[in-house]
């Protein structure tokens, strides 16, 4: 990787931490009321496994600026986390896809407004072995593939 490419990567690196801290300054100001001010001293984030090493980072460069609050980063899904955000029991939810409907219909009946901020994408490589006699597909035609969906 040559200069120019290192210092790209450490400025995109700066900007998605700093809207990192940004959603957990945030999130972690909205904790319940009724909690102590040593409880607030804490941030939780929960969900995606796939997420879970980007975050962790994030938490330790935030806790490298903010010594005096302490964020723990956990997986085990984004599933789990959206739930874990919906019942209470985590101040953010690290999530790999969109929420869905029906998480959003139990945040609202919770009066929660989950807000979803893209941080980070996740690129795939389809590679095919020489000898397969296909030569090109569309990207409806790998969706489907990936999806399960039969043409």
């Amino acid at each position: 990787m040559n200069e120019k490419s290192r210092k790209r990567v450490k400025e995109v690196a700066l900007s998605v931490l700093l809207v990192a801290v940004t959603i957990i300054a945030a999130f972690g100001c909205a904790r319940r009321n009724d909690q102590t001010e040593a409880e607030r001293k804490s941030i939780t984030i929960k969900g995606s496994d796939t997420m879970v090493h980007l975050v962790s980072n994030w938490a330790e460069a935030f806790m490298k600026k903010n010594p005096d609050i302490e964020v723990s980063v956990t997986g085990g899904g984004s599933g789990t986390g959206i739930a874990a955000l919906l019942n209470g029991t985590t101040d953010i939810c690290a999530a790999s896809r969109k929420i869905k409907n029906k998480e959003l219909m139990l945040a609202i009946e919770k009066y929660i407004q989950p807000n979803e901020i893209a941080v980070a994408r996740d690129g795939i490589a389809v590679v095919v072995n020489p000898a397969n006699p296909v030569n090109e597909l569309t990207m409806e035609q790998l969706g489907n593939i990936f999806t399960g969906k039969s043409a």
